[in-house]
């Protein structure tokens, strides 16, 4: 380790001495700690994160002046829909999905470097409930649905295949997560197939570019944004680690999304058959004034364009449908092949642009008392993972149904919008729907049957007022209520199996027992927790 003399001198070499200002009052133990925090930065490189983080907080967040002259819509040929093509033509793509994910090729990436800070807690958001009947965590949900597209998968082509699932942490989520992975036994997928990895972390700056010390003994530091996925794949050899599992195909997605189609077969499938080296899924915006970046095209070049990029006259441009015309909502959703993040790490990574995010950074003051500040203080230098698009060879879109692909969580309840309720309420209506189509009908709370008509088995599950439903009764016809159906928590760890359901057309096979484990892209669903169907 270097000695405190070297590290003054490399600090004094980027304007940033007084990160030892307490230096002489600390112990040996959080004395050395600092040091070694402190060792790993680069004066030069440090001196400039400090001035371009000041200097771009300086500038006023307005529309570049010529914007709207270079801005168009993505052209048609570069767009594609899970909801807007013929049965036969989704087929085609959902089976190209599955055959790569047979043959090995597909692996998911989560970006889960963020703690739940605005959800008023301290630990990773992966491992938050939103306060489903089943008490899953969103890390728990996308496993089960990993497990659930391998089957799928392994089932059409007769053999067993693996999605690898890639986690990118931080240094604030990175224990915490290992952590809660060993001790739910990794929800029942192989070890060796989840690998998790740090991303950078970064000092957060003053409005004046100095780095701010948050103790005595402790520079702030901050993750440098999804885009720090590119470094992070370098730092920890990770496109190597893909290239020896024969992974040419990567899912790119944020851990907030509750509805999270991972690996999903459709998607995959277009992406492939396009040729496509880099593509995002979309959703159409709610409105023009939503907060949310647009994919589309500036000088002919597809990239996202945040919202606050754009005027307001334009965000209100109508096509001649009727729509927006930019309308293509950003949900941190990609598409990447192996070769493409390859050329990204080597060539493309020093190129991309940091964005400026004003926070509240707690610090000590000039006396070395610490200060939560009230407002915001500071500032933190990320990267976004889209700011790659203009270097793809072939970008495509892939535009989905928000209300089956689009639920983030991101505040308290106490917001009006992106809260645990609002993600909840989706999950469960997503299922209700999945439910109606495979046959299921509900009762209110006075017993009374709702509207649809019953065909064929159903299954009622006795639930009480907290832990796995207590028993499982299959009638003809039957009942099945809403919070025992949807989101059913399992006694212990079942097998999957599908079960035949007598009466439904076209023999499809279904059951009412909806798991997000059992996620199967919306044809065909089933029942992990409850008993076989009397016969079979």
């Amino acid at each position: 380790m270097a000695s405190e003399l070297d590290v003054r001198a490399r600090l004094q070499r980027a304007g940033q001495e007084h990160l030892l200002r307490f230096c002489a009052e600390l112990a040996p133990g959080p004395r050395a700690a600092l040091l070694a925090q402190l060792e790993p930065l680069e004066p030069e490189a440090l001196r400039e994160h400090c001035r371009r983080a000041a200097a771009a907080c300086a500038r006023p967040p307005a529309p570049a002046p010529d914007l709207a002259a270079r801005l168009r819509p993505l052209p048609p040929e570069r767009v594609g829909s899970a909801s807007g093509v013929s049965p036969q033509t989704r087929r085609l793509w959902e089976e190209e999905g599955f055959h790569q994910i047979a043959l090995n090729k597909v692996a998911v990436l989560l970006l889960a470097g963020g703690q739940g800070t605005r959800l008023g807690v301290t630990y990773p958001k992966g491992m938050y409930q939103v306060g489903l009947p089943s008490q899953k965590t969103l890390y728990q949900l996308q496993a089960e649905r990993i497990r659930r597209v391998e089957q799928l998968a392994g089932e059409r082509y007769g053999t067993r295949c693996t999605v690898p699932w890639y986690i990118m942490t931080s240094e604030f989520t990175l224990g915490p997560t290992a952590k809660f992975f060993k001790e739910h036994d990794f929800f029942h997928l192989d070890p060796n197939n989840v690998v998790m990895f740090e991303q950078r972390m970064l000092p957060a700056v003053t409005f004046d570019g100095r780095a701010i010390l948050e103790r005595k003994d402790k520079v702030a530091m901050a993750p440098d944004g999804n885009g720090g996925l590119y470094c992070a794949l370098a730092d920890h050899q990770v496109l190597e680690d893909m290239e020896r599992r024969g992974v040419e195909f990567v899912h790119v997605y944020c851990v907030d999304n509750i509805l999270v189609r991972l690996a999903d077969p459709v998607f995959i499938g277009f992406c492939v058959l396009r040729g496509a080296d880099c593509g995002a899924k979309v959703v159409e915006k709610a409105s023009p004034e939503e907060p949310v970046g647009v994919v589309c095209q500036i000088d002919g070049v597809p990239q996202v364009v945040e919202y606050s990029e754009i005027s307001p006259e334009t965000a209100r441009l109508r096509a001649p449908g009727g729509g927006l015309l930019y309308n293509a909502g950003n949900i941190c959703n990609h598409f990447f092949t192996r070769d493409f993040l390859q050329m990204v790490t080597r060539e493309f990574e020093p190129l991309l642009k940091p964005h400026v995010a004003v926070k509240k950074v707690p610090y000590v003051d000039e006396e070395g008392n610490p200060v939560q500040p009230l407002e915001p203080n500071g500032i933190k230098m990320e990267k976004f993972v889209f700011d790659v698009l203009p270097f793809a060879k072939n970008f495509v879109a892939f535009q989905v149904l928000r209300g089956e692909e689009f639920s983030p969580l991101k505040n308290a309840d106490s917001a009006e919008r992106d809260n645990p309720s609002t993600a909840r309420r989706a999950l469960l209506a997503q299922h209700h729907r999945w439910a109606l189509q495979a046959g299921a009908h509900f009762l209110d709370a006075h017993g009374a049957r709702l509207p649809e008509q019953p065909r064929g088995w159903r299954c009622t599950c006795k639930v009480g007022s907290s832990g796995p439903p207590s028993s499982w009764t299959w009638t003809r016809p039957g009942h099945c209520r809403p919070d025992s159906l949807l989101d059913l928590p399992a006694p212990g760890s079942p097998t999957l199996r599908t079960q035949p359901r007598p009466g439904l057309p076209g023999g499809k096979q279904a059951a009412l027992s909806f798991w997000l484990q059992n996620m199967d892209h919306g044809r065909r669903q089933v029942c992990s927790g409850c008993p076989p169907l009397p016969g079979s």
